[in-house]
């Protein structure tokens, strides 16, 4: 039994499908819904509907908030659980500059809380959502590997850095291994449309570019940069490709026994007017746009260096820039937020 903290959100659910789709694995919802959604709880039991005929694979809701640590005691007590893969975090990176004490309460002392419940219950197996935000301002080479320096600039990559930290002390004090998944941006849907990304408010470069119409102008940050067109350079992995890292994480987790770290990206960059105009392409219209001033942080060129995911877990990304358009436009046309 695998326990899927912060499975009713973006990344997790679409993890969740993937796990519903190539195992048997039953599997546990923990989730407080507080960004995540009892929506994306029922699209995921209604697809695991036939799944469950096949076998015993359940899927079970709990609610709960790990900062509560009754919560997630109760959780172990209840079931038994072999494995986590923990994704339940606060990822606003302006917020995190705005309230930091929310950030490292909730991601930080909520994450403890778990870690500590699991060493109670001799589960020592955990694959962390972590995020490139721990690299920080990018200094010399792209693409990036996972020796980079890890220098945050915001309390959201401090928050996971810490984590990653303590992850280690626990593995030399109590034997927890790790597997920490550092991704880069990402896109993209279930292609059926059936869950999706939800995000309130949405932050994301890609929705809120195919929600622009006459009446709400996208914006492009600085035209200006040492860049192709001058405008930034990022790596936009499909989050079907994600969750499939993911899967692949734990399972190596569970055969190796022993603490990594991964980048998980494309190793490729697209500049925001290309992503710009694949989304137009895509959608076959023109969409309103203005150019503004650069916002302070922004790094110009940012994606993966994704050789070490490659050769250990046999993992690289099948989605192109344009399916991750395509299956999100889908999800936002048949769920209109």
């Amino acid at each position: 039994m695998i326990l899927i903290t912060g499975g009713a959100g973006y990344i997790g659910s679409h993890t969740i499908l993937n796990l519903i789709e190539k195992t048997d694995y039953k599997i546990i919802i923990f989730d407080n819904l507080e960004n995540g959604h009892i929506e994306t709880v029922n699209a995921l039991l209604e697809i695991n509907s036939e799944r469950q005929r096949r076998a015993d694979a359940r899927i079970i809701f709990e609610k709960g908030d790990l900062r509560n640590i009754e919560d997630i005691e109760n959780v172990f007590n209840k079931y038994s659980i072999d494995g986590v893969i923990h994704f339940a975090a606060f990822a606003l990176v302006e917020e995190s500059v705005q309230n930091p004490s929310k950030y490292y309460r909730n991601n930080i002392y909520g994450t403890l809380n778990l870690l500590d419940t699991m060493i109670k219950h001799n589960v020592k197996r955990i694959v962390f959502s972590s995020t490139c935000a721990t690299y920080g301002d990018i200094v010399g080479q792209t693409p990036i590997d996972e020796k980079h320096p890890q220098n945050p600039i915001n309390p959201y990559g401090y928050s996971k850095l810490a984590v990653e930290r303590i992850m280690d002390d626990y593995d030399k004090a109590y034997g927890l291994k790790s597997i920490r998944l550092r991704y880069f941006n990402v896109a993209g849907a279930d292609e059926k449309g059936r869950i999706g990304e939800w995000h309130e408010p949405e932050t994301h470069l890609i929705p809120n570019i195919l929600k622009s119409n006459d009446n709400k102008v996208f914006t492009i940050f600085g035209d200006d940069y040492d860049t192709r067109d001058g405008t930034c350079i990022r790596d936009y992995v499909n989050v079907l490709d994600l969750a499939e890292a993911h899967r692949l994480a734990y399972q190596y987790l569970l055969k190796e026994n022993k603490t990594d770290v991964f980048n998980i990206g494309t190793g490729e960059g697209y500049s925001v007017k290309e992503v710009f105009e694949t989304c137009e392409r895509v959608l076959n219209k023109k969409i309103p746009v203005e150019i503004k001033g650069r916002r302070a942080g922004d790094p110009a060129v940012l994606y993966a260096d994704i050789g070490k995911v490659k050769n250990v877990l046999n993992w690289k990304s099948k989605k192109s820039l344009e399916d991750s358009i395509k299956s999100g436009y889908l999800y936002m046309s048949k769920n209109k937020k």
